[in-house]
């Protein structure tokens, strides 16, 4: 079950980014808490193992160094200056220690398989071995099922979702057709237990988003940009929204 409030604000998405404040990044995790938002971050895997803030699995957009994340060690990547700042890239302890309950966390397990399939593991462990203590208001989710099954075996009480869009193919390169067209009716929910889903704004009015509403589920959506999609999303039953590049 999500925590008490937890979608009572929007959540900003990669944390509040902006000039001077990468996304994912520590300067943008304080300028989300000082404006009361949630935050949204994603994890990828450091080569030892290390769950880290990080959207890309390469580094090549976000910084000036070349090469997947899993290729470098967390000592290393906290090396690694994010694009126009001096930070780098940060663990999730650490973001989770800069949080400290302040604001709902929403974290998003990037899938480690290729093809949202079952070859997942150690980002899983890693991130239920930093929110084992954890006391502030937190869920996780994933586009991939087999993670957010995991992340249920490892901590059963803590809130999970699925991470959900159209599953259009041109979106997916990596993806097998048949393991798209799989996903994209949510069949998974029941059996993972989940507590809400995160799907793509402008399909909210799809019946399967329907259907998960009606069954309890929350509804939350990404990636917003602007308040008429907020307006929106929200007519279209969504109970809060992920946003970036305005105020929501």
């Amino acid at each position: 079950m999500l925590p008490r409030g937890f979608h009572a604000r929007p959540f900003a998405h990669r944390a509040l980014h902006g000039p001077g404040r990468p996304e994912n990044s520590r300067s943008a995790i304080d300028a989300a808490i000082a404006a009361g938002y949630g935050i949204e971050i994603d994890l990828q895997l450091s080569g030892d193992g290390q769950a880290m803030v990080f959207h890309d699995y390469a580094l090549d957009r976000l910084t000036d160094a070349r090469g997947p994340v899993r290729g470098q060690s967390a000592q290393q990547l906290s090396a690694i200056p994010l694009s126009g700042s001096e930070e780098g890239i940060p663990t999730l302890s650490q973001v989770l220690d800069q949080v400290a309950g302040a604001v709902p966390v929403l974290i998003e397990i990037k899938d480690q398989d290729g093809a949202l399939g079952p070859d997942i593991g150690p980002l899983e462990e890693a991130t239920a071995a930093c929110l084992a203590d954890y006391p502030g208001p937190v869920a996780v989710m994933s586009f991939n099922p087999h993670a957010v099954a995991r992340m249920g075996q490892l901590l059963p009480d803590l809130p999970r979702g699925l991470t959900t869009c159209r599953f259009d193919k041109a979106d997916w390169p990596t993806v097998p057709q048949a393991r798209l067209d799989a996903l994209r009716p949510m069949t998974d929910l029941a059996t993972l237990g989940a507590d809400f889903i995160s799907h793509q704004w402008d399909d909210l009015a799809s019946p399967v988003v329907r259907a998960a509403k009606e069954r309890g589920l929350h509804v939350f959506c990404w990636t917003i940009r602007s308040d008429a999609q907020q307006a929106e999303a929200m007519a279209n039953g969504a109970d809060q929204v992920t946003f970036e590049g305005y105020l929501a």
